[in-house]
């Protein structure tokens, strides 16, 4: 969906490029997570993909288009673009804010409507209640639930997210990452994402891109990355506890064993990853827990030494 090949950008005066030779390609469908030190680069290429920066060399195709030969503006409007300080006119409505996009490409006004309350129930906002309302009235989660329903408003196959959730207190991030990647994944969007924290990346990335001065380190699933870091500067970031980020990666029922004669009186939903099981059993001092399916049902039992063996054998793998 987005392949990026051989991109330079050298802004004037700097000894360096803010982007030095990088390729890499977005599959459809994928959030491909941009990360890094700051000056790094990982927002600069981002804003080369729709146009907000140009770029000096290489080449960026969307969709299979060079984005050098699309007009910027019309690229822009076809990409949605969310950004941390969100960026809603203040003077306008609600309903007029996430119609932005679609009164430019002529939409009728029934057309608008309906897209603009189809749209903020898919981001949890009352459409009856906040459409008249104006950015001032919202709380900053509800301003970035409006900023992603903006973007998505003419149904854009391509995402572009600069730290969307860096504003927001670390309760409202959690719920807001869970939610956005729920729905966009749902759609089936392809996503370039930026961000500064490794454990956001971790949860919302299916692969990440670890940039230094402006060149690419390590490009991969995120269980791949923090597995077998590319050097000591990708193992430096990506944090010592890299062992237990692993474990917060995999599902429970990914190591499942066979339950015995005796069940486990305490329970994990097959859904929780094994940091979180692996706390349940320290904090309650066992050494096993039975895993259930969504209607209850014992699926299996989760053990000590099976999330060690787990571990090792994902240790032993390839890089894929």
């Amino acid at each position: 969906m987005i392949e990026i090949l051989g991109l330079v950008k050298q802004y004037p005066g700097a000894a360096h490029p803010a982007v030095d030779h990088l390729t890499l390609a977005v599959p459809e469908g994928c959030v491909c997570v941009l990360i890094g030190p700051s000056g790094c680069g990982k927002t600069t290429t981002m804003r080369m993909i729709n146009r907000l920066v140009e770029p000096d060399a290489g080449s960026i195709r969307v969709g299979g288009r060079d984005v050098m030969r699309v007009d910027p503006v019309s690229l822009r409007r076809s990409i949605g673009y969310v950004i941390q300080q969100v960026g809603l006119f203040p003077h306008w409505t609600i309903a007029d804010n996430i119609a932005t996009v679609p009164k430019l490409l002529g939409w009728n006004e029934g057309r608008i409507a309906a897209r603009v309350d189809e749209l903020l129930e898919l981001v949890g906002m009352e459409p009856a209640t906040f459409r008249a309302r104006f950015p001032r009235e919202l709380s900053g989660g509800q301003k970035q639930r409006v900023g992603v329903a903006r973007a998505l408003a003419a149904d854009p196959p391509v995402m572009l997210m600069d730290e969307p959730f860096g504003a927001l207190d670390p309760i409202s991030r959690g719920r807001l990452q869970d939610e956005f990647l729920r729905i966009l994944r749902s759609l089936r969007k392809t996503i370039v994402f930026v961000t500064h924290d490794i454990d956001e990346a971790l949860k919302v990335g299916d692969r990440i891109a670890i940039l230094r001065d402006g060149a690419l380190v390590q490009y991969g699933a995120p269980e791949a990355i923090l597995a077998h870091p590319a050097d000591a500067f990708v193992e430096s970031f990506v944090g010592t506890d890299r062992a237990l980020k692993r474990l917060g990666l995999i599902q429970a029922e990914a190591a499942l064993e066979a339950a015995g004669p005796v069940t486990p009186s305490l329970s994990i939903p097959a859904q929780a990853n094994l940091r979180d099981a692996l706390a349940r059993m320290l904090e309650r001092d066992v050494d096993s827990l039975a895993v259930s399916g969504a209607n209850g049902a014992v699926l299996g039992v989760l053990t000590m030494s099976g999330i060690r063996r787990h571990t090792r054998a994902g240790n032993t793998g390839d890089d894929q």
